[in-house]
């Protein structure tokens, strides 16, 4: 018997994708159209540091301008390659698609440490990338919007925005070059921990319904469930801290990259993640158990598994040992095509990273838009709406009045009430808003409503019915009896009045 090897992850995405084209009706030609990357464009560049010429290697692809511009996000890290930001454009297409951000799919990379090089150096280094890129429209607020990735963040899409700025001094809108910004820089409030937040409403989302848990031998809310994070940098820390802090969750595992740690009580997601900042890893954190083989609790039980760093961490080699009934990838492509078939017929749940990790993108978008708009939110609206709250607030204080004992407002709904969602009257002295409204979006994004939707928009939105993977779980259900009946196909539908049809289709036909 031939042992199976493991796909690529640029094969892995490949894999997912023909599975959920074989539920299309796609035109012949069409769908090689869209898998492929229209272009990848690689860059070697040099910049002098330390008294000697160092060289490096970058990468910026597109993968669909059905849209434009196309979004993606710019990673630093070792192991970057063609195959890497080929595969995370194309995510980066159907993701955009899934939750109706007006952009196309593109990812970047350049092959670096950034731990190897001080501030000063690693600015040299990005500004020379950026130069490189923008000179060839690959950055440009209308064509190509980079964002922070793994090894990026705040800092580093300051230093590209500059760089462009410096590039096109008389383009109005050269701070919508770039989003995940700094709030002085023309970022938004709330844009950090979005897509950390963005997998708790995921999460919240799937708990909604009975007969999602049920597919995973859940059930309840998700106030006491154990949960395991692989990786706690900028998602996976967010998540956690929400999850414990605001959903009641207990997170007994973090893994990072020098082991991870174990406590069966739930461990202090703050605690911990200071602890790393201040000595560069789990090892020697006291409240807990630690492991060197961090990975090994990947095996742990658990209720809830996520992934929150790199791609292909659950794959052939542990997939047969891994013991949770619900995995949420909060990265990019951490499950390999090889392991998702064999959870499957585990009977695991996999919400997928398309729909899991789209808080980012998300609050990108209303970052481009507010710095394409010239106006800060809630700007125009703000007094008009606290006026109204204001008239329902001086109403209800008079029935209170009137009835005496009978009714009375509950304690704190004046202080709830008073300031507006998106514009909080307690802004600071420059107008900037809260992250409130980032919330707002991102909560719209990942839930249709407050009460349970439509069938047909479900078929859309919900967790379970994205893809096959989470439809297709539960043993002895097979793929057409998960589907709905009136429902469109989970992935995409094809628009076909565009070159490059990647588009969501939210209605019957």
């Amino acid at each position: 018997m031939t042992s199976r090897t493991e796909p690529s992850f640029r094969e892995s995405v490949d894999l997912m994708f023909n599975r959920a084209v074989k539920l299309m009706d796609l035109p012949p030609g069409l769908e090689e159209k869209i898998r492929v990357c229209n272009a990848t464009y690689t860059v070697r560049f040099g910049v002098r540091l330390r008294g000697s010429m160092h060289t490096f290697t970058g990468y910026r692809s597109v993968h669909s301008e059905h849209m434009e511009p196309v979004k993606g996000g710019i990673r630093y890290a070792t192991g970057v390659n063609q195959d890497e930001v080929e595969a995370l454009a194309a995510l980066m297409t159907y993701k955009c698609a899934l939750v109706e951000a007006p952009f196309g799919g593109s990812k970047g990379g350049l092959c670096i440490d950034p731990r190897e090089y001080d501030e000063h150096e690693l600015e040299l280094i990005t500004r020379r990338f950026a130069y490189e890129l923008a000179k060839r429209d690959l950055i440009n607020p209308s064509q190509n919007v980079p964002a922070p990735d793994m090894g990026t963040g705040e800092r580093e899409m300051a230093w590209i925005a500059d760089q462009y700025a410096r590039m096109n001094t008389t383009d109005i809108n050269a701070k919508a070059c770039v989003t995940g910004k700094p709030l002085n820089a023309g970022g938004i409030s709330g844009r950090v921990e979005a897509t950390g937040r963005g997998v708790q409403y995921a999460l919240r989302e799937f708990f909604r319904y009975e007969e999602d848990k049920g597919a995973a031998g859940l059930s309840g809310k998700l106030d006491g469930k154990r949960i395991i994070v692989q990786g706690l940098g900028n998602v996976g820390y967010h998540a956690a801290k929400f999850l414990s802090e605001e959903d009641g969750s207990f997170i007994t595992g973090i893994i990072e990259r020098d082991g991870g740690l174990y406590s069966a009580d739930g461990l202090d997601v703050e605690a911990v993640r200071n602890w790393i900042v201040k000595h560069g890893g789990v090892s020697g954190y006291p409240d807990a158990q630690y492991l060197e083989d961090g990975a090994k609790l990947l095996e742990e039980e658990c209720d809830i598994l996520i992934p929150a760093a790199l791609e292909g961490v659950i794959n052939l080699s542990n997939a047969e040992r891994v013991k949770a009934p619900l995995i949420i990838e909060a990265a990019n492509g951490p499950v390999t095509a090889g392991a998702d078939e064999i959870l499957r017929k585990k009977g695991c749940v996999i919400i997928p990273d398309m729909f899991a990790n789209a808080g980012g993108v998300t609050v990108s978008y209303f970052e481009w838009v507010k710095n394409l708009s010239h106006i800060r939110f809630g700007r125009m609206q703000r007094r008009q709406e606290e006026a109204r709250h204001q008239l329902v607030i001086d109403e209800l204080q008079r029935l209170d009045d009137v009835m005496g004992n009978t009714w009375s407002m509950s304690p704190d709904f004046k202080a709830r009430a008073s300031w507006s969602w998106c514009a909080p009257a307690s802004m600071t002295p420059c107008g900037r808003p809260t992250s409130r409204c980032a919330k707002s979006g991102t909560a719209a994004t990942m839930s249709p409503t407050c009460a349970p939707p439509p069938i047909w928009c479900r078929s859309i939105r919900s967790p379970r019915a994205i893809t096959p993977r989470a439809s297709e779980q539960a043993p002895g259900r097979s793929g057409q009896k998960g589907r709905r009946e009136g429902s469109p196909p989970r992935i995409f539908r094809c628009a076909r009045n565009t070159s490059c049809p990647v588009a969501i289709d939210t209605r019957h036909k």
